[in-house]
């Protein structure tokens, strides 16, 4: 399978594209994956369908067999990238993988994974995260997945709830993934004007998104900070 890994031991993500299955499948495999690394590089705006079937060895005409244009191109990519989401989803955070790990260990070994994606896919994910705010299709796909992915983390990460002493586990690893991810989905839109001046670099970035997760849950906190309240009106 294709892709990269982050491992240590028996701990591990590692971003999963399932294989093709039909030859005939082959040309469409290479414009797409031409088309993700030169989207990478130049943004979908810039990328043009000639450098994009140059860099696939392909032609025009064999593009507008398949596409109508750009458009419909990313609309493909968008569902390809969501199909090996969900496969990578599910072999990365399956419980077995996971019995002799620590919260700390996972959510250490989560934010790094989820830092690097958005690094290796940023032009990708930036076109993406603009598409969803005019497209219904898009936006749904894009719930759709996350609710997946949302279930699986919290089921994962609430076997160690004796660690999290939020006085709502559920909620709290919620609104922890939520605030991991729009974090970094600030840094992929807006990565080339941000004048912040905080200027992390990946591993910092997932470094500290961790440490503020597992403060947010409680981790490590003592029996006294387990018992404090709910904010008045949360349900």
């Amino acid at each position: 399978m294709k892709g990269w890994r982050l491992s240590g031991d028996h701990l591990e993500f590692r971003w999963v594209r399932p294989p093709v299955q039909a030859r005939s499948q082959a040309s469409l495999t290479r414009i797409l994956d031409a088309a993700e690394q030169v989207i990478g590089e130049r943004g979908f705006a810039a990328a043009t369908v000639a450098d994009i079937v140059k860099e696939a060895k392909s032609s025009v005409g064999v593009f507008y067999d398949r596409f109508k244009d750009k458009e419909t191109l990313l609309n493909c990519l968008h569902e390809r990238f969501c199909q090996e989401s969900y496969a990578t989803a599910d072999e990365a955070l399956s419980p077995e993988r996971w019995n002799e790990a620590t919260l700390e260990q996972i959510l250490h070994k989560l934010v790094r994974f989820l830092v690097q994606i958005y690094r290796e896919h940023l032009g990708l994910m930036r076109a993406f995260m603009v598409r969803c705010g005019t497209d219904r299709t898009f936006a749904e796909r894009g719930m759709q997945l996350h609710g997946y992915i949302a279930k699986k983390l919290a089921e994962l990460l609430l076997a160690h709830r004796g660690q999290i002493a939020h006085p709502r586990p559920e909620f709290a690893v919620e609104f922890g993934m939520r605030m991991v991810g729009s974090t970094l989905d600030s840094f992929v839109l807006f990565d080339d004007v941000d004048t912040s001046g905080i200027g992390l670099h990946d591993e910092e970035t997932a470094r500290e998104l961790t440490q503020a997760f597992l403060a947010y849950l409680g981790h490590g906190a003592g029996q006294k900070e387990s018992k404090r309240r709910p904010v008045k009106g949360a349900s």
